[in-house]
């Protein structure tokens, strides 16, 4: 593009305006009436929308973490241990599963939990921790490579 004044170079904005309007428009495109045409009105709630989906991400995130532990908790009061013992005894076993992990085996594979619930009481049996609902069952056949020492 030719300029023939310096008035004219200064007043054009060139391709960086229109790139920029173009990825805000584009944010913008599930929008109705002005707020999706208009370019000064778009950008308000296009940023609007981006902060009440950072913000969705991170309850999203909370709301599973409450899942898992109510799942993991529920499974912990039918095999009679409470949650953080059980945490903590199977942190000191070293068998180090996360909550999702935990919560899944607590859902869908009962047995397998079991094992761990009965892994957790051995051990807090052995190591002497405050165990407040721990039922004197111990786990049979069951041994772990921390449990050896």
């Amino acid at each position: 593009m030719v300029f023939t004044t310096v008035t004219n170079f200064i007043r054009s904005r060139g391709p960086d305006e229109i790139w920029r309007k173009r990825r805000i428009f584009k944010l913008a495109a599930h929008f109705q009436g002005r707020k999706r045409n208009c370019y000064s009105i778009a950008i308000k709630y296009v940023h609007r929308a981006l902060v009440y989906a950072t913000k969705g991400r991170q309850l999203k995130k909370q709301d599973m973490i409450n899942l898992w532990e109510t799942r993991i908790n529920a499974g912990c009061q039918q095999h009679g241990i409470n949650y953080y013992t059980f945490r903590e005894a199977l942190s000191r076993c070293g068998i180090l599963l996360n909550r999702k992990v935990l919560a899944d085996l607590a859902c869908w594979e009962p047995q397998s939990f079991k094992a761990l619930t009965d892994i957790a009481q051995e051990r807090t049996q052995q190591d002497g921790l405050n165990v407040i609902k721990a039922d004197n069952i111990k786990a049979s056949g069951v041994l772990t490579r921390a449990m050896k020492k």
